[in-house]
């Protein structure tokens, strides 16, 4: 899982990465609109973490510029505005969810988890795909309610897949999903990892499109 942090506190940003890197989450951290990503090509996130006020802008302006340009990548506010028409006014601008500081670390990290549960149309922690099932909070995933052992690669892997399930999912951005914060993964390496997922959970279960990516059978 990979998260795009905007957040102007020095403090609170250091913690925030901290504590996301000790669930096995890795981040990156923006302090300010101007160097917030602005088309859905600069974003290759999972979720966003949204401070509504910024050194220079609003927030709330930056998330609906974000969904009229069609990016769908799921926004959690974080703000000290505590008023009923800031809350309505974020998750009426296109925000999932919304979080008042100061907040619990577990509760963040919950409602992380909560977002992109439902952005992958899940109804509960366990993730079920016909026999398939993945438990992101315990990195496990069960065939037919077998452990499967997977690799660290293999398991982040199946989960980019589950999350866009039925639908296909570009090669350009498995590779770079893989590796986030680093060099995409070579599409050679790519497809041994695709293969070796096949081998584990049926290859039926991966449909390859042709020169375009991969598709988990939902």
């Amino acid at each position: 899982m990979h998260i795009l942090l905007i957040e102007d506190d020095l403090d609170l940003g250091f913690a925030l990465q901290q504590a996301l890197k000790v669930e096995g989450i890795s981040s990156e951290w923006r302090r300010n609109v101007q160097d917030a990503p602005q088309t859905p090509a600069e974003i290759e996130h999972d979720c966003v973490l949204l401070d509504l006020t910024l050194p220079d802008g609003d927030g709330l302006s930056l998330l609906g510029r974000w969904r009229k340009a069609g990016i769908a990548t799921p926004v959690i506010v974080i703000t000290a505005r505590s008023a009923l028409e800031d809350r309505l006014a974020g998750l009426d601008g296109g925000a999932d969810d919304f979080i008042l500081k100061p907040f619990a670390m577990p509760e963040l990290i919950s409602r992380i988890r909560a977002v992109l549960r439902r952005y992958a149309r899940q109804a509960s922690e366990v993730w079920t795909l016909g026999e398939l099932q993945i438990i992101p909070s315990r990195r496990e995933a069960q065939l037919n309610d077998a452990l499967l052992e997977l690799s660290p690669r293999e398991f982040n892997l199946l989960l980019e897949l589950a999350r866009e399930a039925g639908s296909i999912v570009a090669k350009s951005a498995l590779a770079q999903r893989l590796e986030p914060l680093g060099e995409p993964v070579d599409f050679g390496a790519l497809e041994v990892h695709i293969s070796n997922l096949r081998r584990k959970i049926g290859a039926e279960r991966i449909r390859t499109v042709r020169g375009v990516g991969y598709m988990l059978q939902s």
